[in-house]
């Protein structure tokens, strides 16, 4: 996270966490299989952390090792940065571990996996909370509550966010400036967000792309689905969680609440749906947008920062990284997206779940304790790789050197849009994404694709979605 590489690591960070999911699902099965004795000699006693290596670098894992032995000299700690290629590879190489008997005690897991981990291989974290809630209460206090109902299943929490990152529009200020149009409004439309994009086509050459999107889970075209108050499962909240949000949250924060997200019947053949895919291919369609590439958009920020895309959805974590390839704070900015039948917005998470296998629980809670304090995630977060979790950690001075201007939006999409949300990412993830990104291929390839083309999906979905994983 903080070492001299980081854009690539950011992107990482939010490119391809539900891919990782697809081996983890087959591997979950077998649970009672994978879960024999350690093999002589490989454990040294200490208690074991497996974090997404380029998303942790040296100096993170230093950061994480000796602020923890100052708090906990008693603990050993061992952080083994996994190196992978993205979360998908990151995912396979646990389940090995986990296959071997050599399972970590803790491993860092994002949104799309905290249900899957939740039902097969987690540990609720209720009992460690109810005791330690006079500890607890300073950090909840500071955690959006949308953040930790993200990390909720079935009535229970399985990890404390560390971080997230919400789907924002972020916009080079010189092409807008090139085509004479202002910087948009915080309640701006999506037919504003059109006109906008016809505005930088008109002043830019053919070399040039208005709006640019990667094909993916998170910042895809889930967000074009929330904006139009659909999503592409049915969304309903699981009972239960009360004796969370009754001990750390108000009232009006608390209002709504419920026992995690639950992410059920497939709905893309849905009129909404259909409506947001078809204003997706008309873009295409006008030349204000390319269809959408796969992967992790690993390009996208030499493309943004040289002024060939002028809009793009990214997350906090993109301030870090334009800021360390060379743009200046003052050189782009960030808005809200864009307001369509609502303006609800979608995000992913991060933290730290204990797995099941673990012989050292009491320690690794102390060390979900340690990795979720405002101290230890104001090192860790130093170059704005992220969002933090903690509301009091975006200040003026954080973003003085990266920018952007309006670095209030990165919280404030939880904060002022209340019903901002998770991404869908039901257990049985993997397969829905990999749905997701083959029919969203297909269906903007014209206008004419997107009704058979989500009919597909739909019949694809429910065969994901009645699969047990």
């Amino acid at each position: 996270m903080t070492d001299s590489h980081p854009t690539r690591r950011s992107l990482l960070r939010y490119g391809a966490y539900g891919a990782g999911a697809a081996a983890l699902a087959g591997t979950a099965a077998s649970w009672d299989r994978l879960t024999g004795a350690d093999i002589p000699g490989r454990d040294d006693g200490s208690l074991v952390v497996a974090t997404l290596g380029p998303a942790y670098g040296p100096e993170a894992v230093r950061t994480l090792t000796e602020g923890f032995k100052q708090v906990h000299p008693e603990i050993k700690l061992r952080i083994n940065a996994v190196q992978a290629v993205d979360w998908s590879d990151f995912f396979a190489k646990i389940l090995t571990q986990i296959a071997a008997g050599t399972a970590p005690d803790l491993v860092y897991v994002a949104t799309e996996g905290v249900q899957l981990f939740a039902q097969r291989l987690g540990v609720p974290l209720d009992d460690w909370v109810k005791r330690d809630a006079e500890e607890l209460r300073e950090y909840f206090a500071d955690v959006h509550p949308s953040l930790v109902e993200s990390m909720m299943y079935e009535g229970s929490l399985y990890q404390l966010p560390v971080e997230f990152n919400a789907a924002d529009m972020y916009l080079n200020h010189q092409v807008l400036e090139r085509a004479g149009a202002g910087f948009p409004a915080a309640d701006w439309t999506r037919d504003d967000f059109t006109a906008l994009l016809r505005d930088m086509k008109r002043a830019s050459g053919s070399q040039f792309t208005p709006y640019f999107w990667t094909n993916r889970l998170w910042g895809g075209v889930v967000p074009w689905l929330f904006a139009n108050d659909t999503n592409l499962l049915a969304e309903s909240k699981a009972p239960g969680g009360d004796w969370l949000w009754d001990s750390f949250y108000p009232a009006a924060a608390r209002e709504g609440r419920g026992g995690g997200y639950r992410w059920t019947t497939p709905q893309a053949t849905d009129a909404r749906v259909e409506e947001a895919y078809d204003y997706l291919a008309s873009l295409v369609q006008e030349g204000l947008c390319t269809r959408p590439e796969g992967g992790n958009g690993q390009n996208l920020i030499g493309v943004f920062s040289t002024g060939r895309v002028g809009v793009t959805p990214a997350g906090g974590f993109w301030a870090g990284g334009l800021h360390l390839a060379g743009m200046k704070g003052d050189a782009f900015d960030v808005q809200y997206f864009p307001r369509w039948r609502t303006q609800r917005m979608q995000f992913g998470a991060a933290g730290y779940a204990l797995l099941r296998t673990s012989k050292r629980r009491e320690e690794a809670w102390e060390f979900i304790k340690y990795a979720s304090r405002r101290d230890t995630l104001t090192r860790l977060f130093s170059t704005n790789q992220t969002t933090p979790a903690r509301r009091s950690m975006l200040t003026a001075q954080r973003y003085r050197d990266t920018g952007p201007q309006h670095w209030p939006v990165f919280y404030d999409t939880l904060d002022k849009f209340p019903d901002t949300g998770p991404i869908p990412a039901p257990p049985q993830v993997a397969e829905v994404e990999q749905v997701l990104l083959k029919h969203t291929g297909t269906a903007l390839a014209s206008r004419r694709s997107v009704g058979p083309a989500l009919r597909r999906m739909q019949g694809d979905l429910e065969k994901a979605m009645e699969r047990d994983v």
